[in-house]
């Protein structure tokens, strides 16, 4: 139980000897949504310009637009019998198929097919198009099934969900065919980044440096334990603390005056951004419970 009444003085401190170094900062990342596929018009080595020359006749300005924009399976993108597209927003994804063969066009995982007609298909007489799922719970994958009733038709195939709109062309030839059609997302494989970039790393346990004493009451979050590494506390919690609260912490300073810090949690570990000689934690209204942290190589205030 730690006093109420009188005001605890904490001991001084000395800096230490060898300090590691910063942390390397994370490359920036750019946020501007970058095009994967790029209609080759528009790239300056083929003389593309914004104030370019323009096409004469508008049926042609969109012929060009839509031959730019057409993207062909490519053989460095095949996993075993899977064309795996990069997902560009407007990019004409081409699909061939072959009478009677399915080709399985399968969208990522979670995502979901949406609105009142989210297939749409230019030709449905001479086109079979269905859909199916795989898997389960965040797994739950939707797959369109298509197949052409002979060779040498073709039509273009719209597919809306929650995540994005799928432009697809496919056309129908004796053979061969496409058996598999899926996409990566370069977009979400950004965020993922990102979500990486601001994770805190703890140290190592070789790196932690334990010289803190807890102190005071016992309640359910008392932390077990409490280190640094040279530049950053590390206050840790039983597991169970995301099932309940997690005491704010106020740093004690040389005059016993507690001040506010500042600090984070990840998961059940609250990181406090710099050093101190002793910090309490508090929680609870009239029936307060603390418990105080206090560097352990500390000398007594003078």
């Amino acid at each position: 139980m730690l006093g109420g009444c009188a005001t605890y003085i904490p001991p001084e401190i000395s800096y230490d000897a060898e300090v590691p170094p910063l942390p390397a900062a994370p490359a920036p990342l750019d946020d501007r949504p970058q095009p994967l596929h790029v209609p080759p018009l528009w790239k300056p080595v083929l003389g593309g310009k914004s104030g370019g020359k323009e096409e004469p006749e508008p049926v042609s300005r969109v012929e060009t637009a839509n031959s730019a924009a057409r993207v062909e399976p490519r053989k460095r993108a095949y996993f075993n019998a899977a064309q795996i597209y990069a997902y560009s927003p407007g990019a004409l994804y081409q699909i061939y198929a072959a009478p009677g063969q399915i080709t399985d066009i399968a969208l990522e995982e979670g995502e979901q097919l949406t609105g009142s007609g989210p297939i749409a298909a230019g030709d449905t007489v001479r086109w079979v198009v269905g859909d199916t799922e795989s898997g389960s719970g965040d797994t739950r994958r939707v797959h369109i099934l298509v197949k052409p009733t002979r060779a040498s038709i073709e039509t273009n195939l719209v597919v809306n969900t929650d995540r994005r709109t799928y432009l697809i062309e496919l056309r129908s030839r004796e053979r061969p065919y496409m058996p598999s059609v899926a996409w990566y997302y370069p977009e979400t494989v950004r965020e993922r980044s990102r979500s990486v970039a601001l994770r805190p790393v703890l140290p190592d346990p070789a790196q932690r440096i334990s010289r803190y004493a807890i102190e005071g009451d016992s309640p359910p979050w008392r932390p077990l334990a409490v280190y640094d590494d040279g530049r950053k506390v590390y206050v840790e919690f039983p597991q169970g603390i995301v099932q309940g609260e997690m005491p704010p912490l106020f740093v004690i300073g040389p005059d016993g005056k507690t001040e506010l810090v500042n600090y984070r949690a990840y998961g059940n570990v609250l990181i406090v951004d710099r050093l101190f000689a002793a910090a309490e934690l508090r929680l609870g209204g009239e029936h307060q419970q603390k418990v105080r942290i206090v560097r352990t190589d500390g000398r007594p205030s003078s």
